[in-house]
């Protein structure tokens, strides 16, 4: 990712966190009440993993993509 930023002049960062289950929680009700829909691009199986993946480098998605476990 750093190589292919730095080609295309852009700049990026992650961002990591840990939620606490007060904060899932509301985001839960959140969700399950409708006030927050998450986007999905595309959903993939996770026998697919390989194709999400490349999916996601095109940068052509335009929401979440999925890699269904179960």
């Amino acid at each position: 990712i750093r190589s292919k930023a730095r080609r295309r002049g852009v700049s990026f960062s992650f961002l990591f966190m840990w939620a606490q289950g007060d904060q899932l929680g509301k985001i839960t009700a959140l969700i399950e009440s409708g006030a927050i829909r998450p986007v999905v691009d595309r959903v993939f199986p996770f026998e697919a993993t390989n194709e999400a993946l490349a999916y996601v480098e095109t940068g052509r998605a335009k929401g979440k993509v999925v890699i269904k476990v179960r």
